[in-house]
């Protein structure tokens, strides 16, 4: 395709990119948002309790093993098509980079450090928030970078649910046999990857220095 051919083909789908980008966006920062908001507990509650921690771990080990059409296909007789059920598996599959660094992050933190905490009169939950919590938000932010950029790419199968995003061109594309149109659902999401990771990565060398 020549410069001018490409220059064309953009201009002439330039505001529905914006649309399905914005969805793409809704789609991975409402699953990621809701998997941070489960994982985070999960984590600490695997950090600090060793029965739940076999049990815990394999069950959302479980999630990313079954396949994303597989997974999206088992939710639709229970949540019908659209938003719902493609919410529901990223989340699922966003889970186990969250607890798994949340979990690593608390329990590599140095124990003299947590006792030297309760011997200044620390109780549990201040110790928690005050102390364990910000000592592993680096590895924790790693576990959210890893699992938002998974949530992209996945989020791409949620147009064969009928979930709207970037993954509409590649369905689009595939139906049609038409190159250009996957090449600028999958081309679009891998950029948005590379952004959400960038900023993700700034955040978290930002917590450091505070």
């Amino acid at each position: 395709m020549s410069e001018s051919a490409l220059a064309l083909f953009l201009a002439s789908h330039a505001t529905e990119l914006g649309q399905k980008t914005v969805e793409h966006l809704l789609l991975t920062g409402i699953s990621t948002g809701l998997a941070i908001g489960l994982g985070l507990p999960l984590g600490v509650l695997v950090a600090k309790n060793s029965l739940v921690r076999g049990p815990v771990l394999g069950i959302v080990g479980v999630f990313q093993t079954i396949p994303s059409l597989a997974m999206l296909a088992f939710l639709l007789p229970l949540l019908g098509i659209g938003f719902k059920p493609a919410i529901t598996a990223l989340t699922l599959y966003a889970l186990l980079p969250i607890v798994r660094n949340t979990y690593t992050g608390l329990a590599g933190i140095d124990r003299d450090i947590i006792e030297a905490a309760a011997g200044l009169g620390f109780t549990e939950r201040q110790k928690l928030l005050l102390i364990e919590l910000p000592l592993a938000t680096p590895v924790i932010i790693a576990g959210i970078r890893t699992a938002a950029v998974i949530g992209v790419g996945i989020a791409t199968l949620s147009s064969f649910i009928g979930a709207g995003g970037l993954g509409d061109y590649i369905n689009r594309g595939l139906a049609m046999n038409n190159t250009q149109l996957i090449l600028l659902g999958a081309c679009s999401a891998a950029i948005l990857a590379l952004i959400i990771d960038f900023l993700l990565g700034l955040l978290g060398r930002a917590l450091r220095k505070a």
